[in-house]
């Protein structure tokens, strides 16, 4: 099974969006638009993306978070209208997860906005087995062909400043017992979330951007022979070993599908996985060149965070 990744697609629509939306942790974001970001993240990059993912005609598309830039209704309705009008996929061929700017205030996961909007690419094959969570149903499970993918959401409303992820304890054992289920353990599990499953050496950095509970994921992972772990957040690709007491997972990061930068390891693409019935993976990093349109094969750098 072929499957494309891309991630941190950060969709700004801020047409008809009134000054009072912005009294609140949005304020923070939209200066950091005004300042920094803005000049960094471009629409144009996303289209391409997207555009040569369809292109390529993989079995499943898999975005792991950060579909939005300050999770309006707006950029919702937009990231909606991008996966029907250029994927040309069946939803059950996409997956999306959420990342921290799609739960970028409380508000926004009261409405339960990003299960609502994104709704038809996060219905699951066994859904009697996911946690309620405040946000909506996770895990999330598809099988396909050879394949699960499962969906987590790492993804929590924060102060201004802060960017971190948990899972939390109710979603960690659902998502044990679903690797139990026989459904998923004669397939190849493909795990995504936003955060990375492993976190950096600082710990103050670990708490304002990591993932509280990487530990727990690594821990209930344990016993799985092969798969990948599949997440987005540091706007760069990467890979590491996760290693099981049966076997070996691969932890693969996307860099964000509108990111410009002159790092090819960081500029906009998206990544390519085969995955075979007996579990053997390979990786590949599609680099966009904005100058002429094009996509360059890459290998995807083994580091850490």
């Amino acid at each position: 099974m072929r499957i494309a990744h891309l991630s941190d697609l950060h969709v700004l629509d801020l047409d008809g969006v009134g000054a009072r939306r912005f009294l609140n942790k949005r304020f923070t974001g939209w200066v950091n638009l005004r300042v920094k970001r803005e000049h960094k993240h471009r629409p144009g990059h996303v289209r391409a993306v997207a555009q040569e993912v369809s292109a390529s005609k993989p079995d499943h598309v898999v975005i792991t978070g950060d579909l939005t830039n300050l999770a309006l209704q707006t950029e919702f309705a937009a990231v909606s209208r991008l996966l029907e009008e250029t994927l040309e996929l069946d939803p059950h061929q996409i997956s999306v997860v959420p990342g921290n700017h799609d739960l970028y205030t409380r508000g926004a996961m009261r409405s339960r906005r990003f299960s609502t909007y994104l709704a038809p690419y996060v219905q699951s094959d066994l859904p009697h087995l996911a946690a309620n969570l405040p946000l909506g149903r996770f895990p999330f499970v598809k099988l396909q062909d050879h394949v699960a993918i499962i969906g987590l959401t790492s993804a929590v409303p924060r102060p201004p400043l802060m960017a971190s992820g948990v899972l939390g304890r109710a979603q960690l054992a659902a998502l044990i017992e679903i690797l139990a289920h026989d459904d998923v353990k004669s397939r190849v599990p493909v795990v995504l979330l936003h955060h990375p499953p492993h976190n950096p050496p600082s710990k103050v950095k670990t708490v304002v951007e990591g993932l509280w509970d990487a530990e727990g994921l690594r821990d209930a992972l344990r016993g799985v022979p092969s798969g990948l772990v599949l997440h987005g957040h540091l706007h760069r690709r990467l890979q590491t070993d996760l290693t099981s007491s049966v076997g070996r997972m691969l932890s693969v990061g996307a860099t964000s599908a509108s990111l410009h930068h002159e790092d090819e390891h960081r500029m906009a693409g998206f990544n390519v996985y085969d995955v075979g019935e007996d579990g053997e993976l390979s990786a590949e990093a599609h680099v966009y060149d904005p100058d002429d349109g094009s996509f360059s094969v890459r290998a995807i750098p083994t580091r850490g965070w």
